[in-house]
């Protein structure tokens, strides 16, 4: 098997292991209805890195750095939402 067919396999279970990292954070925060000890500007600037590589996979037409760079930016800004609302402990809706 060739070294870029092994490293692009690599990355690929990389990407997809990166769309559900965020997954237990926004569970935990949904879940406690609070944000009070996560960093907002942590999650805004993965955020922005996402769409940044995002919009590069799409120039590219690569698919695999548009799907996992969209799933995993979908997950992050549900985080970021959710820091929102619930970062003082409370409700804000």
């Amino acid at each position: 098997m060739e070294m870029t067919t092994i490293l692009g396999n690599a990355a690929m279970i990389a990407g997809i292991i990166l769309v559900f990292a965020g997954m237990p954070q926004a569970y935990k925060i949904y879940k406690d209805k609070s944000a009070k000890d996560v960093s907002l500007l942590m999650f805004a600037l993965i955020l922005i890195g996402q769409m940044i590589w995002l919009l590069y996979g799409i120039s590219l037409k690569n698919l695999p750095l548009i799907a996992t760079n969209l799933g995993a930016g979908i997950v992050n800004l549900v985080i970021v939402i959710l820091i929102l609302r619930y970062r003082n402990g409370e409700n804000i809706s």
